[in-house]
C-alpha cells in the first residue's frame, strides 16, 4: 500500500493536469457509477487526504479514489498511448483537451457530494501532509491504546493518516524499539509518541518533491536509503547485525535485533481470545 508521500505526489500530478480545466471526457468503470457523467464540469482541485485522493468538481461533486496495494493514476498527452496495465484494469478516466488522467486498479472509486466528504475520510486522524497536522493529537491517539503494538498503531490511519509499511518499520527503528512493542511500554511514552509523530511528519514532507527518492537515513549511496525496510538478512547500517523479517498483521516487517529492543514474534505473548477490547471499532479498514 502506498505511503502518504506517494499519494501526495499523485495528487499534485492530477491537480496540475486537471485543475482549472473543463472535462471533455469522463468514464467511471465501476458498476455503481458507470452512468455518471462529469463532462462539462471544471475540476476545482485534487487534494490528498492521508492515502485517499479527492478530486473536486464544480457543482459540488467529489471523486474519491484510493490506490490500494497497486493502483495508480497516470497522465497522458492527447497523442500518447496509454500504458499502465491492460484496459480491463482501468477504473476511471478524466480527460481535458490537453491531458487525460487514467486510473488503473483502483479498489475505491466513489462519486459523492463534496459536502459529504467526511463520509469517506472523516474517520482519519491528523494528516501528516495536510493543513490539519497536529503532532500532539496524533501522539494522543497513539497513546489511547497503550497495549497495542507500536507498528499496528502507526499503521492505523485513525491515529495519524499517511504512514505505510515502509515508514512504520523505519520509525520503529528510529525509536529503537521493535514494531511489536506495546505503545505503553515505550521509554517515556508521552514524549516518545510526540517525537515519533514529528519524525513521521518530517520524513514524509522531505519526500514529497518531484522525483524524490524515499530516504530516512540521510545517506546518498544506492541501497542505503532506508535503515531496515527491505533489508532482510543484510547488515544493519548502524551495527552490522543482519536485519530480520517477520509478518505483522500480514505485512512484511523488518527490524534490527541489536539496535531495537522489545518483543518479537518469537517472544511476545499470544493475543487474548475473542475481540480485542483495546481496539476501537471501525467498519472501515483502519490501515486505509
Amino acid at each position: 500500500m502506498p505511503e502518504g508521500d506517494s499519494v501526495w505526489r499523485a495528487a499534485a500530478r492530477l491537480h496540475a493536469a486537471l485543475a482549472g480545466h473543463e472535462l471533455t471526457r469522463s468514464d467511471l468503470r465501476v458498476p455503481r457509477f458507470a452512468t455518471a457523467d462529469l463532462t462539462g464540469r471544471t475540476t476545482l482541485d485534487v487534494t490528498p487526504r492521508g492515502k485517499h485522493l479527492l478530486a473536486r468538481f464544480e457543482g459540488g461533486l467529489t471523486l474519491h479514489t484510493h490506490l490500494g496495494m497497486d493502483g495508480s493514476w497516470r497522465i497522458f498527452d492527447p497523442d500518447e498511448k496509454w500504458h499502465g496495465g491492460p484496459s480491463y484494469e482501468i477504473r476511471a478516466v478524466l480527460g481535458t483537451t490537453g491531458q487525460t488522467a487514467v486510473g488503473y486498479r483502483l479498489p475505491v472509486v466513489e462519486l459523492l457530494r463534496t459536502a459529504e466528504e467526511d463520509r469517506a475520510v472523516g474517520h482519519l486522524g491528523p494528516d501528516l501532509l495536510g493543513p490539519d497536522w497536529d503532532a500532539r493529537q496524533a501522539a494522543a491517539n497513539l497513546l489511547a491504546t497503550p497495549g497495542r503494538p507500536l507498528g499496528e498503531a502507526l499503521l492505523d490511519q485513525r491515529n495519524l493518516a499517511g504512514i505505510g509499511n515502509i515508514y512504520k518499520c523505519e520509525l520503529c527503528f528510529l525509536a529503537q524499539v521493535t514494531p511489536w512493542t506495546p505503545v505503553g511500554d515505550l521509554p517515556d511514552p508521552a514524549t516518545t509518541a510526540v517525537r515519533l509523530a514529528g519524525a513521521a511528519h518530517r520524513l514524509l514532507r522531505a519526500n514529497t518533491g518531484a522525483g524524490a527518492i524515499r530516504n530516512t537515513t540521510g545517506l546518498r549511496r544506492r541501497g542505503q536509503e532506508l535503515f531496515v525496510y527491505g533489508r532482510a538478512r543484510r547488515p544493519c547500517l548502524r551495527c552490522g547485525t543482519p536485519v530480520r523479517e517477520a509478518p505483522q498483521d500480514d505485512r512484511p516487517t523488518y527490524w534490527c535485533p541489536h539496535c531495537q529492543s522489545g518483543p518479537t514474534p518469537s517472544t511476545r505473548p499470544a493475543p487474548p481470545a475473542g475481540p480485542n477490547p483495546r481496539t476501537r471499532p471501525n467498519p472501515r479498514n483502519p490501515s486505509a
